[in-house]
């Protein structure tokens, strides 16, 4: 059975006080909550605070980024090495807001993805096409090319420690989101893909989240959808409310 995962991505939101005080809501009003598991990613500077109040519960802490080097003269950048220090070992790679204003392309998230294996991370790996592409009838062309250069360079995967999340560029804070049905055809494909590239067993265990302003009102409708496994969510996670309503919406 295919694991659901609803993850909170808080970006660059919330200081010390305020990430704090969203977890401490998060815990409370996630109690009983067994459909889905709950991820949260905060800001590098309060993951190891984030993880220690987390602890004891059943919520997951995510890193937002890491750098595709081990170490090095890379000013600002965080290894694989310091989130183990802190017992961090999930991490989000490729992120529309990564590859579009920081540049990272495939070569570089590629090398970041290698080193999370190597160091038995688990990897949230995020694509997507932008608005001309879909517009063009081409976001299935895009989507198959960042998988062929990053992820279906490994021989191997263990679908236990790979999410998908399938995050729509042109739904991306603008309060556009994709609609059910398109939702599922891409999902479907990207599982169809790595059925081919890899194994049937692998794409049937392979959780595919969809991320791109999922709000409460439409996570149900997307995640009914066969192919879609939870989302990974962005402004609606930092409302401790819509977030678990959101999360309640996986059946």
């Amino acid at each position: 059975m295919r694991r659901k995962i609803v993850a909170g991505n808080w970006k660059m939101n919330n200081d010390l006080n305020q990430s704090m005080s969203l977890i401490d809501s998060v815990i409370e009003n996630s109690a009983g909550i067994t459909n889905c598991e709950l991820y949260l990613s905060p800001s590098f500077p309060f993951l190891r605070d984030s993880k220690i109040k987390c602890e004891p519960t059943n919520i997951k802490v995510l890193a937002q980024n890491v750098s595709h080097l081990e170490k090095g003269a890379l000013t600002g950048d965080v290894s694989c090495d310091m989130l183990k220090s802190i017992n961090i070992n999930s991490v989000i790679i490729g992120h529309s807001e990564r590859r579009t204003i920081f540049k990272e392309n495939d070569d570089i998230l590629l090398k970041k993805i290698e080193l999370c294996v190597k160091n038995n991370f688990e990897i949230f790996l995020c694509i997507g096409e932008d608005l001309e592409s879909r517009n063009s009838n081409k976001e299935f062309s895009v989507i198959e090319d960042q998988l062929n250069n990053t992820i279906f360079n490994l021989n191997d995967i263990n679908p236990k420690k790979l999410i998908i999340a399938y995050e729509p560029v042109w739904a991306i804070g603008t309060g556009l989101s994709a609609n059910p049905t398109q939702a599922q055809e891409m999902h479907n494909f990207i599982r169809e893909k790595f059925k081919v590239k890899f194994s049937e067993s692998i794409s049937d265990n392979l959780t595919i989240i969809y991320g791109g302003s999922v709000k409460p009102e439409t996570a149900k409708d997307i995640f009914d959808q066969p192919d879609v496994d939870g989302g990974l969510i962005g402004g609606a996670s930092l409302n401790h409310n819509d977030f678990i309503k959101i999360a309640k919406s996986i059946t």
